[in-house]
């Protein structure tokens, strides 16, 4: 397995097309978390996923797993969810608690890959109104939510949680809505997952989620804290 080694020095990432085709995507390893790395990665379609104790290893899978916004499904188990007004939305309310709720054991797997240094980059990248966090709420308590990085007409999800039935759904219907009011292109959902698919993700060429970078991620776009403050009942005319 030949893969390159970054430089902390050099920001600068291989051709997408030199990524390995097993394990599907790996394209360098090394490097660093700081936010001018990260802001290059994601804007060439390349994300860090590696576990505690490894080096940092960036992806660029193919084909890539993407959702169009105004593409979302919503079941009649889903919209049923949204008509019973149990959750409460918002957005960067509390995206320190969303990402160490994603980050946390779950019980189909022994680990993450959300380790303490992906944290405090991200929330550094929250800070400079980059990153944003999605939060559901059942009265006081944070029982779902989502985070990702928003550049120009371009989302990037990262991860999301649920801590009650639907919860993280209804997470992704609140960022969609939002995303389609401010003319968001594509949410780039990296790697193929059932729960994504039955919500409306496809799967596209890297050829093509390369494009679409090309066209929407340096277009427009706003930076700085997005304000939600919604009831489920609001998502359903989206």
């Amino acid at each position: 397995m030949n893969v390159p080694w970054l430089a902390k020095s050099d920001y600068s990432f291989p051709p997408l097309s030199s990524a390995l085709e097993e394990p599907n995507g790996l394209l360098a390893i090394g490097g660093d978390l700081s936010c001018e790395r990260l802001l290059i990665a994601y804007q060439n379609g390349v994300f860090p996923w590696y576990e505690e104790g490894q080096p940092i290893l960036w992806w660029s899978p193919d084909p890539r797993c993407v959702l169009f916004p105004s593409n979302l499904h919503l079941s009649r188990s889903l919209r049923k969810t949204l008509r019973s007004r149990r959750f409460q939305v918002s957005a960067d309310r509390a995206f320190d608690r969303v990402i160490r709720a994603c980050a946390a054991p779950r019980a189909h797997s022994d680990g993450t890959w959300i380790t303490p240094a992906m944290i405090a980059a991200y929330n550094e990248l929250h800070a400079r109104g980059i990153a944003h966090s999605i939060e559901v709420w059942d009265g006081d308590v944070l029982c779902g939510g989502s985070y990702g990085l928003a550049l120009g007409r371009v989302f990037f999800g990262e991860s999301m949680f649920s801590l009650r039935p639907d919860a993280s759904k209804v997470a992704l219907v609140a960022l969609c809505h939002h995303l389609n009011r401010h003319d968001f292109a594509i949410i780039d959902c990296q790697v193929d997952n059932p729960h994504l698919r039955s919500l409306g993700a496809q799967m596209i060429s890297r050829s093509q989620f390369a494009h679409y970078l090309t066209r929407f991620v340096n277009d427009g776009g706003q930076i700085g804290a997005w304000s939600i403050s919604l009831g489920t009942e609001d998502l359903l005319n989206q």
